[in-house]
């Protein structure tokens, strides 16, 4: 690591999801195993081979104000809730705002609104499309809008990169701290895109479960009854801060980012490379970034999307990072919980590895009832598992279709 580099730390959280209308109340969920999969009731759903979801627990225009929704995608909407959030959590800090910077990401963007103007265009002709629609459809509004809600101008950024983009956000904010770009920089992921022509979709690719009788015992990483993902919605929005920023105005650190890793499989567009070879390259980058040793990670929250294929691949990408540190670190598989975020996937699950670092606990995998013996890795089942103390780090895995990959590095700071 370069010795002048500058560190970077975690200086407030943000999070809306299927568990918790905030990011203690979706970490406590973590903790005790709640499960945020429900049935999808509305009428349009009930001809659908899938009708179950990760659908949020706080709706977003609980929390907006109706005219400020109104002109927002839902995508953008939890974007905000989460971004404000993180912003209060960081303690509102005074800063120039051409050093503040936003990075969120997505996968889809604004689908929703795409798909309900077309519907008004068919019905009811051009002149009722919304002049909003364009603003609520480009995959950037998030960004554009938590950017113009703090008035950041060190630049916004929104990085696409389907599975993999929220933890793809925060490694461009850490680039922009570290070269100097910005001090603060409010990052993460967000997405809402539970429509029928996405579950439509990702149904014809047979990669949804179908346990729609049982919706909060589908998502099952590991488990060998797992019969592919569920489609969640939500958002994480981390503080990012350069570390003598924060110390400057006394602000309270959760954790560093020390390190991230990308990399690519150039395999398949839709499958991950089977023996997980890009994955590894990811992980053992960001833990070379992050000047820790494989014997300093105690936690990974695994992408763990509960898919066939996708779960051994990173099973077997991970003992291959790790080597033989490999058996002591506790790994955890939240999509078990919230159901698979897509875009906003690796920002909520950042927000719980940070916090899993600072009460030194991996949250739970729910549903692990069968193992599967393929699945060569120390996997925390029911019951959260405690860290132990001292100078710690672990990893958040993301990978995306495309074969997208990133690792984040955080560690303790306390």
């Amino acid at each position: 690591m370069t010795e002048n580099r500058r560190r970077v730390v975690v200086t407030g959280l943000g999070a809306t999801t299927p568990i918790g209308g905030d990011a203690a109340t979706t970490w406590a969920s973590m903790l005790t195993g709640r499960i945020g999969i429900r049935p999808l009731t509305a009428e349009r759903y009930a001809d659908m081979p899938v009708r179950i979801a990760g659908t949020i627990q706080v709706e977003p225009t609980e929390v907006l104000d109706r005219v400020e929704a109104r002109k927002l995608d839902r995508c953008q909407q939890l974007a905000l809730v989460a971004s404000r959030q993180a912003w209060a959590d960081a303690g509102s800090p005074e800063v120039d705002p051409n050093r503040l910077g936003v990075v969120v990401a997505t996968g889809i963007g604004g689908i929703n609104s795409l798909l309900d103007n077309y519907d008004i265009l068919l019905a009811r002709g051009p002149s009722r499309v919304s002049p909003m629609s364009v603003p609520q459809l480009m995959p950037n509004g998030a960004a554009a809008w938590v950017g113009l809600d703090l008035g950041a101008r060190a630049g916004i950024h929104c990085p696409v990169s389907a599975c993999a983009s929220g933890a793809e956000a925060l490694s461009y904010a850490l680039s922009m701290i570290r070269d100097g770009r910005a001090d603060i920089v409010v990052a993460g992921g967000t997405e809402a895109c539970i429509h029928p022509i996405t579950i439509a979709s990702f149904g014809a690719m047979r990669a949804l479960s179908t346990r729609n009788d049982e919706p909060e015992r589908a998502s099952r990483p590991y488990d060998k009854g797992r019969d592919g993902f569920v489609m969640g919605e939500g958002a994480g929005i981390l503080v990012l801060e350069s570390a003598e920023h924060a110390a400057a105005r006394g602000a309270r650190v959760y954790a560093e980012l020390a390190g991230a890793g990308i990399s690519a499989d150039g395999h398949h567009i839709a499958q991950p490379e089977p023996e997980g070879r890009g994955a590894a390259s990811a992980v053992r980058l960001a833990i070379v970034d992050a000047d820790v040793a494989a014997t300093d990670i105690v936690h990974i929250n695994a992408h763990a999307t509960s898919t066939p294929q996708g779960d051994i691949a990173e099973s077997r990408a991970i003992r291959s990072a790790l080597g033989s540190a490999v058996d002591g670190v506790a790994v955890s598989g939240t999509k078990s919980m919230t159901g698979h975020l897509l875009g906003g996937a690796g920002a909520v699950e950042s927000v719980a590895t940070v916090m899993a670092l600072v009460d030194r606990k991996a949250p739970v995998t729910a549903n692990l009832e069968d193992p599967d013996d393929a699945i060569a890795l120390n996997v925390v089942g029911g019951t959260p598992r405690d860290l132990r103390s001292g100078d710690i780090a672990a990893i958040n895995n993301s990978f995306g279709f495309g074969g997208h990959n990133v690792a984040l590095v955080f560690r303790s700071t306390s």
